[in-house]
């Protein structure tokens, strides 16, 4: 019987008509072995016609025997807990979250259920579409009450929150285990990554995990996803386009709108995989910017506390993870908010490249983001580059003295020298992009600085990195050291391509392999920014490749080719190959390394 003209804010509501007697009435014939009322009110609670009043006096009943709710009722508890209070009248609303209330202060047994339960609303209501002939269940991405549907889901779970202080130990497996499948729409995860990042808010405990967790799902977008695949999806999409617009011009030209920089700048993402983690970086960068700002200004102590949260889930699923594309410009875009935060990073990674009690597999990672860092991020200062690039070359000399005074045979051994080889990558390519910017306004000082790094030591020693690093790299490193006047690196590459001798690696069985191309499975995790959402706060940051002057070109005589025109990226067509990775441990003269430690970054200061 529905009820009509009623303030349910201020009155409370008349009774209804219903079969059965009293709750208490119920409750008790349920103890003693009567269970015909009990099913029938648990019959006419899954009602899907259930009303407001009725919902809203079945609470208050609810309510005044919370204690007698025992294990014994868990289905009726569990009854209760699918109503469909999420999105009816202000009253059924606030009657609920008050049945919450008083059911996990009383009876704490049902805390995960009244848990589980609001997490379930973080995402659309499913609803069944057809694809093809197929009936497929998938969110209601049009639901417009959405946004007031999930403030009341957070106002429940404050609530409860508030009322049990152990919430947040409880609270994490859920999200975990409710997270919906990858393959979900971009506005299923969408909504979900945005209410967990909400839950941290008011329950600051639990950052980290969600942070981890998120970024653990992102990280399995990304690898999904290569570079080439989204690359080659985008290009035929805008190819598809252009055709479309000359079908509908005829024979006059495409219209202006219809252009290829138009085309480009779609905000949905032909790749299917890759469109879901645009949506879901665009989510993320937005809660990174509204964590460190308070009114447009930088608040310096919750951009610390979010920075350490993302650096520790950096070490655990960033930094191990190869040939990811995307999801680490969530620290490379927090980095850009002051140069300390960029400077921390930067010592961050030094310290692991440097330290042998850490897998030399993370040491060649930290290398390959070291230099990609330096080499692609607007926001680091020349001062900074520099002062990289010395403790980079300090280490990478004293490893040179440890091998000249060892007394044994030096050999291109990427299993024993790993560490060393993708430092000097790092210093080559990042003297590739920045030697503009330190030889700038004083010509003479930056090569004096250039020069003082004695290079000429560090590609012709018995190691040879040149022999090992990408060819890519070194071909434009030697183009570049050779303008300057800086050191000659032609003739080791002219010897290194006539002996192509192989390069020795571990594989994974133990056994040895050869390779030449790409030997260290090289990486620079912060190559061009694919993902065009998210991607437009990325862009102003970044330093794009600048196409290099004939005369800086390498010589055709050599065998290599020159540079690619129109391109951001001159490591194009070298795409790092993922398979034969092994978990490589420190050789044991890195323990005789001198330490330079004492010579690295001062500490960080906001």
């Amino acid at each position: 019987m529905e009820i009509h003209g009623r303030d349910f804010l201020n009155a409370p509501p008349v009774k209804t008509v219903r079969f059965g007697s009293s709750l208490s009435e119920t409750l008790a014939k349920y103890k003693q072995g009567d269970s015909g009322d009990y099913e029938l009110l648990r019959h006419q609670l899954a009602d899907p016609e259930i009303k407001d009043a009725q919902i809203i006096n079945w609470l208050q009943e609810f309510r005044n025997c919370v204690t007698q709710l025992t294990k014994d009722h868990e289905q009726l508890i569990y009854t209760i807990l699918r109503l469909p209070w999420v999105g009816r009248s202000q009253a059924v609303v606030e009657e609920y979250m008050a049945f919450l209330s008083n059911l996990v202060s009383a009876q704490t047994m049902y805390l995960c259920a009244c848990l589980k339960m609001v997490v379930s609303h973080f995402t659309p209501k499913r609803v069944t579409i057809c694809e093809g002939g197929v009936d497929i269940s998938d969110s209601d991405d049009e639901d417009e009450n959405l946004p007031r549907n999930f403030d009341q889901c957070h106002q429940a779970l404050q609530l409860i929150n508030r009322f049990v202080p152990s919430t947040s130990r409880f609270l994490m497996p859920i999200l975990q285990e409710n997270f919906p499948f990858v393959q979900k729409s971009s506005r299923t995860l969408e909504c979900y990554v945005h209410n967990l990042l909400r839950v941290t808010m008011y329950i600051p405990l639990i950052r980290r995990d969600v942070l981890e967790l998120i970024v653990g799902k992102m990280l399995k977008l990304d690898v999904c996803a290569s570079r080439a695949d989204i690359e080659e999806v985008e290009e035929n999409a805008v190819q598809s386009q252009r055709s479309e617009g000359r079908a509908e011009e005829g024979l006059f030209e495409m219209d202006e709108d219809m252009s290829a920089d138009h085309l480009s700048r779609t905000a949905v993402m032909a790749h299917p995989v890759a469109d879901r983690l645009d949506t879901l970086m665009a989510v993320l960068m937005a809660y990174i910017k509204d964590v460190c700002h308070d009114n447009g200004s930088l608040h310096v102590e919750r951009t610390k506390d979010l920075y350490r949260d993302f650096l520790t889930v950096f070490d655990k699923l960033i930094l191990p993870t190869h040939a990811s594309c995307h999801v680490q410009y969530t620290l490379f875009y927090l980095c850009s908010f002051r140069v300390a935060l960029a400077e921390a990073f930067l010592d961050h990674l030094w310290k692991i490249l440097q330290s042998p009690s850490q897998p030399a597999v993370l040491r060649q990672a930290a290398a390959g983001y070291l230099g990609s860092f330096l080499a692609r991020a607007k926001f680091i200062p020349v001062l900074t580059v520099r002062a990289c690039l010395d403790l980079l070359l300090a280490w990478i000399h004293c490893y040179i003295d440890s091998q000249d005074s060892s007394g044994r045979q030096v050999c291109c051994d990427i299993s024993l020298h790993g560490p060393f080889y993708t430092a000097c990558q790092a210093v080559f390519y990042t003297i590739i992009f920045r030697h503009r910017a330190m030889l700038e306004g004083n010509m003479k000082k930056g090569l004096e600085y250039l020069q003082s790094l004695n290079l000429e030591r560090v590609v012709m020693c018995q190691l040879n990195p040149l022999k090992v690093c990408l060819p890519s790299v070194t071909s434009m490193f030697a183009a570049i050291t050779r303008k300057y006047q800086v050191v000659f690196c032609y003739t080791i590459i002219e010897r290194n391509n006539r002996h192509m001798l192989p390069v020795v690696r571990s594989s994974a069985g133990g056994d040895t392999v050869t390779t030449n191309t790409n030997p260290l499975d090289s990486f620079f995790p912060f190559d061009p920014y694919l993902l065009k959402r998210s991607g437009q706060l990325i862009e102003p940051l970044y330093q794009v490749w600048e196409e290099l002057s004939d005369s800086e070109l390498l010589p055709t005589k050599t065998g290599q080719q020159g540079l690619r025109e129109d391109e951001d990226d001159f490591l194009h067509g070298e795409e790092p190959k993922a398979e034969g990775i092994v978990g490589m441990t420190p050789s044991s003269f890195d323990s005789n390394v001198c330490s330079l430690s004492s010579v690295g970054s001062p500490p960080i200061a906001f």
